[in-house]
């Protein structure tokens, strides 16, 4: 690992991540379930889209 230079490959990423101290990573904590709110298109959304084809 050099400290002055970015990693330039995925190896030297993860070596890199390697030497980070346990004190330093995250705890493992179970994550909150919320469950988000249906998703459903409204005008303003479909409005965003409905001339989309002529500019593409």
């Amino acid at each position: 690992m050099n400290a002055l230079t970015e990693p330039e490959t995925l190896s030297e990423l993860i070596a890199d991540c390697a030497l980070i101290p346990a004190t330093l990573q995250a705890e493992d904590l179970p994550l909150p379930r919320v469950t988000a709110k249906p998703w459903q298109v409204d005008e303003a959304c479909h409005a965003q889209v409905a001339e989309l084809d002529a500019y593409v």
